[in-house]
């Protein structure tokens, strides 16, 4: 009888243990912008050619959402991932909201189509990007160049480190201010030509 208990123990233990993980939440980097009225398009008349391919660090090329630890560590947030990689998203989501912010027609996904003239190449670099440890705001901080392609002006570079709020310590919110500091930075590359970066 004390051996079947035993067996039984054990292979309630072994079906436990066979149990599947439930599955990852998936959070996205939606394509509108914050909630705030969208000004109207900076002035200016150059295009600008945003490269697609955006440099950031090896920590932030991954699926599962980080945020910061103790002095210099980092936390994977199990169970809860980006829908699609940063490398991705964040390009896209640049091109869009200096649409809104210079004009449709002034930012361009390289390369650009035959006859627009481009003034300047954008190529924008994250060194950072995610939530502090107490989950009260999401640091980004990122440098980025203006090239022209003719050669005839000198390059314009600006750089930004932005801590931005969250709504709250959840996850949800965390997502949702990596959206607003995507915002904030789009500002502050899209001022870059009237005035030095912020």
């Amino acid at each position: 009888m004390r051996l079947r208990c035993l067996l039984l123990v054990a292979g309630l233990a072994l079906a436990g243990c066979g149990t599947p993980p439930p599955p990852p939440q998936l959070y996205q980097l939606r394509i509108e912008a914050p909630p705030a009225a969208v000004p109207a398009p900076r002035a200016g008349n150059e295009v600008w050619e945003l490269a697609t391919a955006l440099r950031l660090p090896e920590y932030l090329d991954r699926e599962t959402i980080v945020v910061s630890s103790g002095g210099a560590g980092l936390q994977p947030l199990d169970g809860h991932r980006w829908a699609e990689p940063l490398r991705d998203s964040v390009p896209r989501l640049l091109r869009h909201d200096l649409g809104l912010l210079r004009g449709a027609d002034k930012v361009w996904p390289a390369p650009a189509p035959a006859g627009v003239a481009v003034a300047r190449q954008l190529r924008v670099e994250l060194l950072a990007l995610q939530a502090t440890a107490d989950r009260a705001a999401v640091h980004l901080s990122a440098r980025w160049w203006l090239v022209d392609p003719r050669g005839q002006a000198a390059p314009l570079l600006g750089q930004a480190d932005l801590r931005v709020p969250t709504a709250g310590t959840g996850v949800d919110a965390i997502a949702g201010a990596h959206r607003a500091a995507l915002w904030q930075l789009a500002e502050r590359i899209a001022d870059t030509a009237a005035a030095p970066a912020r």
